[in-house]
């Protein structure tokens, strides 16, 4: 399931898990928020499409067969498909479809009753669905935050940081509404405490000097940094010098990323409570001995991390689904789809 199947491009993540999917054998029907049914007979229906038969050298090629008058457009029983994939991302409908930031859990919830293997867990992406779910993890490994809609608080918490710190909103994604307050701004602070609080709560967060170099995201996979062939699923993301936003669509570059063991034990101190919340594939942003985000919905980058390591990421991604798929009739008798999500 994606926001919408237009704004999808071949080096998505998503794009990535689909092609390898079907040049495996699978098939791998994409629907959208406004495509799903619950019907009299108590089934989750929906509107979906499959790319014609074969196999595809590109998502390119893949995503143009998709799109194409030969794909095969269907009413399936998503209840009969052996695992629901939920990969949208509920920040893009902000103000523009609110209705579709939780149908993907909403409906997922309920395929679940028959069998289904929903991920990543619906009920564990409904506590995620802003970045108040952050806070659940040990402060331990998170930047001195404060969140507010107050003024005064704001300005508190900036004066107490020596005047430097990262404004941001509570919902969203992308470092869409993202400050930097520092001395040479202090004076447009309330401008900014005014733009963000127009749309709900303020995060005041620390601002990590490590951050200048940029930040590193690594993928977990059952509750564990995806690592093949012995290499790690993970990628620099570098933020242009007048920028602090190093996300890759805010103009950041991508380079090589060095997993230290500083990273692998951060993964280790938030590993139990993704494993908790059935999060079954999820990316880390890491800076310096800090997360900056947790990224659970449809975490990106795959590609990038292959581009570096030279290993198919996307491939390890799926072989998992089928390690579950495999023995979900035996498993979904003794074990809740949160337990099945990391398993």
């Amino acid at each position: 399931m994606v926001n919408d199947l237009a704004t999808e491009e071949a080096g998505y993540t998503t794009t990535r898990l689909a092609l390898t999917a079907i040049n495996r054998g699978h098939e791998a029907w994409y629907l959208s928020a406004g495509d799903f049914a619950y019907d009299a007979d108590e089934k989750i229906r929906a509107r979906a499409v499959h790319a014609p038969n074969g196999k595809y050298a590109s998502g390119a090629a893949f995503l143009s067969a998709l799109r194409s008058n030969k794909a095969r457009s269907e009413r399936i029983t998503v209840d009969e498909f052996d695992v629901l994939m939920l990969r949208s991302n509920p920040a893009e409908e902000i103000g523009r479809r609110p209705w579709a930031q939780s149908a993907g859990i909403d409906f997922g919830r309920i395929a679940m009753r028959n069998g289904v293997i929903v991920l990543n867990d619906p009920d564990g992406l409904s506590r995620a669905m802003n970045k108040m779910y952050f806070q659940l993890f040990p402060e331990e490994v998170r930047p001195r935050t404060h969140i507010t809609r107050d003024r005064d608080e704001i300005k508190s918490f900036v004066k107490d940081e020596g005047g430097r710190a990262v404004l941001k909103p509570l919902q969203g994604s992308g470092g869409q509404g993202v400050f930097l307050v520092d001395h040479e701004s202090t004076k447009n602070l309330n401008q900014m405490v005014e733009a963000l609080t127009r749309d709900g709560y303020v995060i005041c967060q620390q601002y990590l000097e490590a951050a200048e170099e940029g930040d590193t995201r690594l993928f977990m996979l059952n509750g564990q940094p995806l690592r093949y062939k012995g290499k790690y699923a993970a990628f620099r993301r570098i933020r242009q010098a007048d920028d602090i936003r190093s996300n890759v669509h805010a103009g950041g570059a991508i380079a090589q990323a060095t997993i230290t063991d500083e990273a692998l034990r951060i993964a280790e101190i938030v590993r139990p409570k993704l494993v908790a919340d059935g999060m079954f594939l999820v990316g880390l942003d890491i800076v310096g001995h800090k997360l900056m985000e947790i990224n659970v919905f449809s975490p990106g980058g795959l590609g990038s991390a292959q581009r570096f390591e030279k290993v198919d990421f996307a491939k390890a991604v799926i072989e998992a689904l089928e390690r579950k798929t495999r023995y979900a009739e035996y498993y979904l008798r003794n074990f809740s789809n949160v337990t099945m999500a990391t398993l």
